[in-house]
Formats: structure tokens, sequence, C-alpha cells
């Protein structure tokens, strides 16, 4: 997973699944988009006007519960 901000346009783009993928969007706000991929897949979320949409502008903490990493 990979979570990038793109402060010039106020974008926060959240990456869940790596490498090129043929999507389609689907609009659920004005502001947030997802990416579906094939068979279903959500590859990535896309949140516009970030600041006004989640408030103060900074990256919120992210907490992963009950993950386990496998190490290739």
């Amino acid at each position: 997973m990979k979570i990038s901000y793109d402060a010039e346009i106020d974008a926060l783009y959240i990456r869940l699944v790596e490498g090129k993928h043929e999507c389609r969007t689907l609009q659920l706000t004005d502001e947030v988009a997802l990416n579906i991929g094939e068979n279903e897949l959500l590859v990535g979320i896309e949140i516009l006007d970030y600041t006004q949409v989640l408030g103060a502008g900074n990256l919120p903490n992210v907490v992963l519960e009950n993950i386990s990493f496998t190490v290739v």
C-alpha cells in the first residue's frame, strides 16, 4: 500500500495494489473516487480537496490492526 499527497492540487491517493491496472472509476462524491480493476479489485482511492474533506490538512495517523505481512 502506498499513500501519496499532492499539495499543489490538494489530492490524496491511496494505492492498495501495486503495478499497472486498467481501471474504471466509481465516483462516490465530487471529491471521492474509487479505482476498480479487473475482477472488481479495489486498486485505489482518490480524495480531491483533501484538506476540506478530511479537515486539518495533515495526513492522519494510520493504525494497522490484525494485519500479518509476508516477507518475500
